[in-house]
């Protein structure tokens, strides 16, 4: 038994270590290939008109992000206050400028955590902000048999990935790995 253990061990201990840069760039694949394109979408449904509309949010971006305020002004964006704007605003930037972070594996830490307190504020604005909380299921409960709720299940498995790249950083094929190797090259002087 003590030789199939030992066999056991030390053939994952290989494994383990070939995939220790391959882990966070399987992490960044896995946002890019189920997440990039829902945020990026969502992103879009947010920008105002011309090639500025980033700084000019949508009515909708409004609804989305803030819909009880915007209720309670009648749908009139012009009598929500600079907060409002500027929360926006920032979202709908962070809403493609994050996800493209990650892609490119570009301050990836920062990028996934960023994404991580997104992720985080979405899912109370779908419960309590568009009322979510009120409907069985939404919230769901972990540990249940049933892995579909939309709150607890799904944004669950979205931030797993997130939180290995803020733990491992962006791995192989990352622009951070450049930097940094830009960064530690010996510099040479005359």
């Amino acid at each position: 038994m003590e030789r199939l253990v030992r066999l056991h061990a030390d053939i994952f201990r290989r494994i383990e270590s070939g995939m220790t840069d391959m882990i966070p760039l399987l992490a960044r694949l896995l946002f890019a290939a189920t997440l990039l394109g829902y945020f990026w979408a969502s992103g879009l449904t947010k920008l105002g008109d011309g090639v500025l509309g980033f700084l000019d949010p949508s009515s909708g971006a409004y609804a989305q992000i803030f819909p009880r305020a915007f209720e309670a002004v009648g749908y009139d964006a012009s009598q929500l206050t600079v907060l409002h704007r500027a929360v926006v605003t920032a979202g709908t930037i962070c809403e493609f400028l994050l996800p493209a972070l990650i892609l490119a594996g570009l301050f990836t830490r920062l990028a996934s955590l960023g994404m991580i307190g997104f992720v985080v504020v979405q899912s109370l604005t779908d419960l309590y902000g568009h009322g979510g909380i009120g409907h069985e299921g939404t919230l769901g409960a972990w540990f249940d048999r049933m892995p579909d709720s939309l709150i607890l299940d799904q944004r669950a498995l979205w931030v797993f990935p997130l939180l290995v790249l803020v733990i491992r950083g962006g791995g192989a094929l990352s622009l951070d790995r450049v930097l940094i190797r830009q960064v530690a090259r010996p510099r040479v002087t005359t």
